[in-house]
């Protein structure tokens, strides 16, 4: 990550051997960690959301039969519609405690199965869709000890299976695609926007109803406001506001399709402030599965997974795709924008494609992508997990650097024998190797401001910190994080911007200040909560919750 210069106290000089043996140790250190942290939450972490109280909504569908968590207070379920219980005591839905490592069971009323959703600015989760009963519902989730999900019926315009959802710069989320919906609508919903919009991009990128291939659309807000929007093997920039295509971009190298069920993932690369704008913008798409690797797998023929990167930079006049390789093949995969500014690739299959049991090879070694490195060298394979997760996983950042990882169900139903990959309910954190001990001296801790604090656009904010070893004064950024709704390999609504800094102050007593500016704008960073994080050295302190507004 380009840092900016600052001055030097000469009490702080560190030697540029120092600085350079250690930098270059940081750079190509590799590990992680891994911990269990439940052997069962009751339920299958298909889909998950961090909310600012740090805890963790998730859920899976309500379609999968019993689960292994139980309502509370003998309260069961009680939906005539449901296609395998008419009767069910049991949760589908579950909120994890990050603090204290506990789960409390929710209780939601109709199918959530393969949904989407933002969290919107006032905090609360916002979901949208699913399947039979729920294919039309918006449910909404606020964050307090006591809450549970509220249901709107017909709050969608059309029905929204393998829909894409993302934050908008006023505050409402739109909700792209799914299943035979290539259109597009609004919510919440207002005199202007009651009605659903016709997207021709989304017919022209499916490879036919029996494949598609265009499912759970890559979408990112890009810096000028307009939409990034990747299905199959290419994408557009849209304008949502005059509803037209303002820029058509190449189609992906080789032509494979990225998308589910050929399923890759992607992010928006971390964004660089100054004075509050950012001009230039990266997509990342990684992984997938080659052309007719669906068919074979449906045939039992597991083809192996792409090992490709695509990197665009989506703001150039005219912008190409640049490919590099994974060290490993890797169809389902999650990616996750680290606190640093490194992206995790983690989870899924080295063969076959997303769908019931069609998937192979399970791809236990994360490997973190350093996009400020030198092509050829961006790649570091982690410590391996000792748990498949394979379709219907999920990853999400927490605010302590760790990042949650759940899910696994590649069956129809809670299935726990006799099968290849079991149902899977454990849940685990990967510690990135910038958790590891060895940095701590460097660690920086933030004293204010304190969490939930609230900050305007286009101002300074001050933040002070604390670094118990030297300090490298050069080396130090602000980062702030949207925490994403992850689901099928794709987390959406989630960007990094790092923060337009100017120099950092000796405070005395090993505590510093850095004052940055905030995002100028909602096309930069829509309103809402996000992470806060000082980086030194590219180790990052715990976040903090900042709302933006």
């Amino acid at each position: 990550m380009n840092m900016k210069k600052c001055p030097t106290l000469p009490h702080l000089i560190v030697s540029f051997f120092f600085i350079s043996t250690f930098l270059f140790s940081l750079t190509h250190a590799a590990g992680g960690k891994w911990e269990l942290l439940l052997k069962s939450v009751g339920i299958s972490a298909m889909h998950m959301q961090l909310l600012h109280n740090d805890r963790v909504v998730m859920f899976d569908r309500t379609n999968f039969g019993k689960s292994n968590l139980s309502l509370p207070d003998g309260v069961c379920r009680n939906n005539p519609n449901d296609t395998a219980l008419k009767v069910d005591c049991t949760a589908h839905s579950a909120e994890y405690d990050v603090v204290s490592n506990k789960i409390r069971p929710l209780f939601v009323f109709t199918d959530t199965w393969c949904s989407s959703g933002s969290v919107n600015p006032s905090g609360s989760l916002v979901q949208t869709g699913g399947f039979n009963d729920g294919e039309r519902r918006v449910r909404v989730f606020d964050p307090c000890p006591t809450c549970d999900w509220k249901e709107i019926e017909f709050g969608l315009v059309n029905r929204r299976w393998y829909a894409t959802n993302h934050i908008l710069p006023d505050g409402r989320q739109i909700i792209i695609g799914g299943r035979r919906q290539f259109n597009y609508e609004f919510y919440p919903k207002n005199e202007g926007t009651m009605n659903a919009h016709s997207l021709a991009f989304l017919l022209e990128t499916s490879d036919g109803n029996a494949i598609e291939n265009n499912l759970y659309p890559f979408v990112f807000l890009n810096v000028d406001g307009n939409l990034f929007i990747f299905a199959n093997n290419r994408a557009i920039l849209f304008d949502y506001v005059a509803a037209k295509i303002v820029k058509m971009y190449p189609t992906i190298p080789g032509g494979d399709p990225r998308s589910y069920p050929s399923t890759g993932s992607a992010v928006l690369l971390p964004l660089m402030s100054s004075k509050g704008q950012a001009v230039a913008a990266e997509v990342l798409v990684c992984g997938g599965a080659p052309k007719g690797s669906y068919v074979s797998a449906q045939g039992g023929t597991f083809v192996e997974a792409l090992k490709t990167c695509a990197r665009i930079k989506i703001t150039d006049p005219n912008p190409q795709w640049l490919v590099e390789d994974m060290p490993l093949a890797r169809v389902m995969g999650d990616m996750t924008l680290l606190p640093n500014g490194d992206v995790l690739i983690i989870n899924g299959a080295g063969l076959g494609a997303a769908g019931w049991e069609i998937g192979r090879n399970p791809v236990l070694n994360p490997v973190v992508y350093k996009p400020d490195n030198a092509v050829g060298s961006r790649f570091e394979q982690q410590n391996p997990s000792t748990i498949p997760r394979m379709y219907h996983s999920t990853a999400v950042l927490l605010r302590d650097g760790r990042v949650l990882v759940g899910g696994s169900n590649p069956h129809n139903r809670y299935e726990f024998s006799n099968v290849l990959f079991p149902t899977e309910l454990a849940l685990e954190a990967f510690s990135p190797n910038y958790l590891d001990s060895q940095f701590a001296s460097i660690r920086p801790s933030i004293l204010s401001p304190r969490s939930q604090a609230k900050v305007g656009y286009g101002k300074k904010l001050a933040i002070q910190f604390s670094i118990t070893g030297k300090i490298a004064l050069n080396s130090v950024s602000v980062t702030m994080v949207s925490p994403s709704f992850t689901t099928h390999s794709f987390s959406m609504n989630h960007r990094l911007v790092v923060l337009a800094s100017e120099n950092v102050r000796a405070l005395g007593n090993l505590q510093f200040e850095v004052q940055v500016t905030t995002p100028a704008s909602g096309k930069l960073a829509p309103s809402g909560y996000y992470l806060v994080y000082v980086v030194h050295q590219q180790i990052p302190s715990a976040g903090i919750w900042v709302k933006i507004q």
